[in-house]
């Protein structure tokens, strides 16, 4: 089994999973491989380094943090983020939101209206609406923000 990690078009990357190079080579050619988060079709491979241990040494054993000595370290600012943490922060939030709303489909607008003034039970929904429909819903007071979801991500929540 080969693992490569490849990139899209947009600059996402991610991992593929190969029995062999020419399975990569045939299913690239064939474009079959699409990325997870644009569904781009135009793959590229990323150079890795293989990891070896041909000595047969172990790393060292780190010793154990003294706990009470921890200190927290802040949290970065969106400008100290690589395009690989951002994505990975992206999708943690895209999981977020797919876990804790529930699907209510092309009735996306008339539910928020129902929830809205009172008619339906107040919970987090997601679904389908048009630009138009989202500004109508604005209009009404209804807030509402788009989320495009990544190709893989879109279907049942896991």
């Amino acid at each position: 089994m080969k693992v490569l990690n490849l990139r899209c078009a947009h600059h996402h990357a991610f991992e593929g999973w190969f029995g062999s190079e020419e399975d990569f080579l045939d299913q690239n050619a064939r474009k079959v491989i699409e990325c997870p988060m644009c569904a781009d079709k135009s793959i590229s491979r990323l150079p890795s380094a293989p990891r070896l241990n041909l000595s047969g040494a172990r790393e060292p054993a780190q010793p154990a943090a003294d706990k009470s000595l921890a200190v927290a370290k802040p949290a970065a600012s969106p400008a100290e983020l690589s395009p690989a943490d951002m994505q990975a922060l992206w999708l943690q939030a895209v999981d977020h939101v797919l876990q804790n709303t529930e699907d209510v489909g092309e009735s996306f607008p008339e539910e928020a209206r129902r929830i809205h003034y009172g008619e339906s039970a107040h919970r987090g929904i997601r679904g389908q609406a048009t630009a138009h429909e989202r500004a109508a819903l604005a209009e009404e007071g209804i807030e509402v923000m788009a989320l495009p979801l990544p190709a893989g991500l879109k279907g049942p929540a896991h």
